[in-house]
């Protein structure tokens, strides 16, 4: 299992469009993908609904997670989103 923490940049957080992006580009994988802040449940990077129900804020972290073949490349792409200004 691959693993990026990653501080989340956007003034929003992980809402509204960082949130989509972030959404979107999981939903490409063909591997199982989550997303959780330290120490919190994961949950499934491929549902907005569940991504925004973290409320992630601007300057907090989050855990994200990726299991399988090219999951350190979708690792590093989730990861820009996330940290993206």
């Amino acid at each position: 299992m691959a693993e990026r923490k990653v501080t989340v940049e956007a003034e929003v957080g992980l809402h509204a469009r960082p949130a989509a992006t972030f959404v979107q580009a999981a939903a490409k994988a063909s591997i199982d993908v989550t997303v959780a802040k330290p120490g919190g449940e994961p949950v499934n990077a491929k549902s907005i609904l569940m991504v925004m129900g973290l409320d992630v804020r601007q300057g907090e972290t989050v855990v994200i997670r990726a299991e399988g073949e090219g999951a350190e490349e979708l690792l590093d792409e989730l990861a820009a989103i996330a940290s993206a200004p």
